[in-house]
């Protein structure tokens, strides 16, 4: 533990989560909560307002938000002196993950992690080092020891698309891509997969925890 205090923004559209995670965090002398955000929109531009160590971001918010938590990651982190983003979320899939990953997050934690888990976390994403939940931590080294058989994330989102029950036709028009493109893509994620069909390869990527169970 260090003298130094770390000063947190909480961007939640739950106020009974932040007020959980708020109760966490200022039991620890060392962690200081400044604000707390109920959109994404208006996480970044506190994290660009307020000196800020590490910003605790959920990636799904309501819909008086336009931005989810991986587009707010990506803003905060673009930014020169950028503070440190820890996902924090109930969502653990490659859909999830790898986009927040991408986007910058120093880590990504679920929301059943214990108190101390997470305030270890927290200190971690303030020094620069990586806090992954051990499901993330092994869904991520899966991926890098077998890349060839890893969804890219287009393909994931081909994939999520499917699952929602979107034509090829709907998806070309939705993610601004050719339907030749997207028959391509999902060629891609039958071979990967293993499958021959839409149904089993959504079944396959519940299965794998490639997208959500009720996408």
């Amino acid at each position: 533990m260090t003298d130094r205090v770390i000063r947190l923004l909480l961007a939640d559209d739950h106020p009974v989560v932040r007020a959980g995670l708020r109760a966490v965090l200022e039991a620890e002398p060392d962690l200081a909560i400044v604000a707390e955000a109920a959109t994404a929109e208006r996480a970044v531009e506190l994290a660009g307002e307020l000196a800020v160590d590490v910003v605790l971001m959920d990636l799904q918010f309501g819909p008086g938000s336009a931005m989810n938590g991986a587009q707010a990651t990506a803003a905060i982190t673009a930014r020169p002196g950028a503070p440190r983003v820890l996902i924090v979320t109930t969502y653990d899939t490659d859909a999830d993950t790898v986009p927040a990953l991408e986007a910058g997050a120093t880590g990504y934690l679920l929301k059943d992690a214990p108190p101390e888990e997470l305030a270890r976390a927290v200190r971690s994403a303030a020094a620069g080092r990586t806090a992954l939940a051990a499901t993330v931590a092994d869904r991520l080294l899966q991926r890098m020891r077998t890349p060839a058989a890893a969804l890219s994330a287009r393909e994931t989102e081909v994939l999520g698309l499917v699952a929602d029950g979107l034509t090829n036709r709907q998806i070309s028009q939705h993610l601004h891509l050719s339907q030749a493109t997207v028959k391509s893509h999902l060629v891609h994620i039958y071979v990967k997969l293993g499958v021959d069909s839409r149904t089993a390869a959504v079944r396959e990527a519940r299965g794998r925890g490639l997208i959500r169970r009720g996408a």
